[in-house]
């Protein structure tokens, strides 16, 4: 919902046709208890370890050395398992010191997402669709604005997700930019 605010504080309520989207810094995410091994092919194949996460989404994060066909082959059957099971998103999450995975990681599809000092992020998309992963995070725009009307009303807002949802707080519209892409086209015409 959102408020104008006059002078004297009194509000009048107004419907936005606006809709907007907030981004949380957090990942909500729960752990699976997994099995210890599992059997492909007529061998036991150990699982990785992963949580599922708010989005519909896996998160596999690596911490111990494995040995890369053992890798390759319990990414494989979870894959298989997960594309039933409805899941869309794949993330890996690879330290530094495991970098003998990536090969296997890319054979079986999953693309380099972003890299920081300590880890390597991969990501799969299962579904037959175009993929709706967010791109990495570079930087974050943020933005706010202080919206008056000709009765010097002010705007304000309540969030409907977000930290402040469900508390009553009324707060200056905020949000964060959307990344763009830019073609060498576009950007001459800047």
């Amino acid at each position: 919902g959102a408020l104008f605010l006059g002078p004297g504080g009194a509000g009048e309520r107004q419907r936005s046709g606006v809709g907007s989207r907030t981004m949380s810094a957090s990942i909500y995410s729960t752990k699976v208890d997994a099995e210890s091994a599992m059997t492909t092919n007529g061998r036991d194949v150990e699982l990785l370890p992963f949580v599922n996460d708010k989005h519909g989404g896996v998160i596999i994060e690596m911490t111990t050395p494995m040995d890369p066909q053992l890798f390759s082959a319990s990414l494989k059957s979870l894959l298989s398992k997960w594309r039933e099971q409805g899941i869309r998103g794949v993330w890996i999450k690879l330290p530094i010191s495991l970098a003998n995975l990536i090969q296997s990681a890319v054979e079986e599809g999953f693309w380099y997402h972003h890299a920081e000092e300590t880890y390597l992020m991969l990501a799969y998309w299962l579904p037959n669709t175009p993929h709706t992963l967010p791109v990495n995070a570079t930087h974050r725009v943020g933005v706010g604005a202080f919206v008056m009307n000709d009765k010097r009303e002010v705007l304000v807002v309540q969030e409907k997700s977000g930290v402040l949802k469900g508390l009553g707080i009324w707060k200056f519209p905020t949000g964060v930019v959307e990344p763009v892409k830019f073609s060498a086209q576009d950007m001459g015409k800047i």
